[in-house]
């Protein structure tokens, strides 16, 4: 049962602090994929052709949020559209929502809601820019961006014209868009948009790519690489373009994955781009409204040897339990998929002694994410995978569908689990985005994915039900309402402490439940909750009880 909790219902606490205990071993992970069962019917539709367009293999986006705030998380993919019109001809190409019904069902809502979309989709940014108290959505796409405003009603309305977010840029156009986060990167209460531009593709002239005489999607190396777009929240439901003042637009990438962390604990969130066949960056805030470029400098921009990746999906959290938020990156096969452990002020590239370039080698990853799956206390890694070619048996024969990768934080160290999770993780398919939060809150974060051409997998966690955990659902007030950037250390009564972030902004293209979890393994309690709000607010709670989804107002 979960028990939903106030600041002021604080239980006390009935355990004392013991030595710290090593993560769970001999407990396997376990999923159960619901989807079938779940009344979802959507299938991701890219027009696949002969002609291999670029943006056939990219399409990726999936979110979990809670659009009407009853407490259950919802379900919104994006799709594609026809080519060569780009356009949603018909309704199998809608962007769909699926309202959960908290019974393991889903509805669709996408008529009455008003999302259906328009264009050739790519990615979902959720958050609240108006703070309103209602979750509002970014779609990105190759043709059209949208700022989806939530109505509070069950409906939303396109006010991306108004808002001045269309995602065009004065020197090339409409770029295509394949990622967006929300965050206030100026710390005055209201979410402000970064919009990730991948690369100058026209279909008018396209590179035709073939290997062997088979046709192929090109390499990113193909085509010029694009500058990413910063708008600033006015607070009056309008943006303004800060790319250039801010530095962000002087930089040229092919950006796939972008993730938020303050990485220095300066108290301004940061920025960790993923790109495609390009190093990586990593945007420090100045506090100032600008940005440096420090991927280099502080060891990110490559992997472990010294070279550029086709990065793709990435999350920015601590899993040493240290303070320091770590970069984990998916890439192709071979790339291996970089680990770098934050040592305080530059990163270290640990991603063979991790065990993860063992366990990555031979696979293409695109989302991902860093949570806790079985409560041990130990932030664990996820990746959904698929290779990049749809005919990749035919060319090096290798398979198109993969399974996906689980890897357990063992200390340290990570531990591939995938073929011991269950059957649910072993299906093989073209996997791309992927979205976490907890479906039922029972304390397990979930897992949804989509694929190519196929229907998601809804991977229900049943792992390690014994193991205590804990939710925090933030509220901010001098802070933006959603509380994203605000982090959060906790020490529970049995184990280490352990540090995250509200944040939606995870993988590829994606975006997952913004309340914060915390596995606690066998506390049943926890002895502080310290908060630091966007807004500067020091915030503590004391004698916190564990299982319950405890909802935090700013003081």
């Amino acid at each position: 049962m979960c028990l939903v909790g106030s600041v002021a219902a604080m239980l006390p606490l009935v355990e004392i602090l013991q030595p710290v205990p090593a993560p769970q071993s001999g407990v396997h992970f376990s999923f159960r994929d619901i989807a079938p069962t779940s009344g979802v019917q959507f299938v991701l539709r890219n027009s696949a052709s002969p002609r291999k367009h670029q943006i056939e293999t990219m399409i990726s986006g999936v979110a979990l949020f809670d659009y009407n705030n009853d407490g259950l998380l919802d379900i919104f993919f994006v799709n594609g559209a026809a080519i060569p019109s780009l356009e949603k001809e018909d309704p199998s190409f809608y962007n769909r929502l699926y309202r959960n019904n908290g019974d393991g069902t889903f509805t669709d809502v996408t008529a009455q809601a008003g999302v259906a979309g328009v264009g050739y989709s790519m990615g979902v940014a959720v958050g609240d820019y108006d703070n309103d108290g209602f979750a509002d959505l970014y779609v990105t796409g190759v043709n059209h961006n949208q700022l989806l405003h939530n109505n509070g009603n069950g409906t939303f309305t396109d006010v991306t014209a108004q808002a001045g977010v269309s995602g065009v840029q004065p020197k090339y156009g409409k770029t295509w868009a394949m990622s967006a986060g929300w965050f206030d990167y100026n710390n005055d209460g209201k979410l402000d948009l970064l919009v990730i531009n991948y690369v100058n593709w026209d279909p008018r002239n396209e590179p035709v790519c073939s290997v062997n005489q088979i046709p192929t999607y090109c390499s990113p190396d193909k085509y010029q690489g694009l500058p990413n777009m910063l708008y600033r929240n006015d607070g009056d439901g309008t943006f303004t373009n800060v790319s250039e003042q801010s530095g962000l637009g002087a930089h040229l990438g092919k950006g796939m994955g972008v993730a938020f962390a303050d990485y220095d604990g300066d108290g301004y969130p940061d920025i960790f781009i993923a790109n495609d066949t390009f190093r990586n960056f990593l945007f420090h805030n100045n506090r100032n409204g600008t940005f440096s470029e420090v991927g280099i400098v502080v060891g990110v921009a490559y992997n472990q040897d010294g070279k550029s990746i086709a990065g793709m999906g990435a999350d920015f959290r601590d899993t040493g339990n240290d303070g320091h938020p770590d970069v984990f990156v998916t890439g192709m096969i071979h790339d291996t998929f970089p680990f770098y452990r934050n040592r305080g002020r530059f990163f270290e590239d640990v991603t063979s002694q991790s065990g993860i370039a063992r366990a990555s080698q031979r696979l293409t990853g695109w989302g991902n994410g860093i949570f806790d799956f079985d409560n041990d206390g130990y932030k664990d890694l996820f990746v959904a995978c698929g290779s990049i070619l749809d005919n990749s048996w035919e060319i090096d024969r290798l398979p198109a569908k993969l399974p996906n990768l689980l890897l357990r934080n063992t200390g340290g160290t990570f531990q591939d689990e995938s073929v011991l999770s269950g059957v649910a993780l072993r299906r093989a398919a073209m996997h791309r985005g992927v979205a976490f939060g907890d479906l039922n809150n029972d304390g397990r974060i979930d897992i949804v994915t989509v694929s190519l051409n196929d229907r998601p997998e809804i991977l229900l966690n049943e792992s390690t039900p014994s193991n205590h955990w804990l939710i925090l659902q933030l509220e901010g007030g001098k802070s933006n309402r959603d509380g994203i950037g605000a982090r959060i250390k906790i020490q529970p009564s049995i184990g280490p402490a352990q540090f995250n972030h509200v944040t939606s902004s995870v993988g590829l293209a994606s975006s997952s439940d913004r309340r914060v979890h915390f596995g606690l393994g066998r506390a049943n309690s926890v002895a502080t909750v310290e908060i630091d709000w966007p807004s500067g607010t020091h915030q503590v709670l004391h004698s916190v009880a564990s299982n319950q989804i405890l909802h935090v107002k700013e003081p």
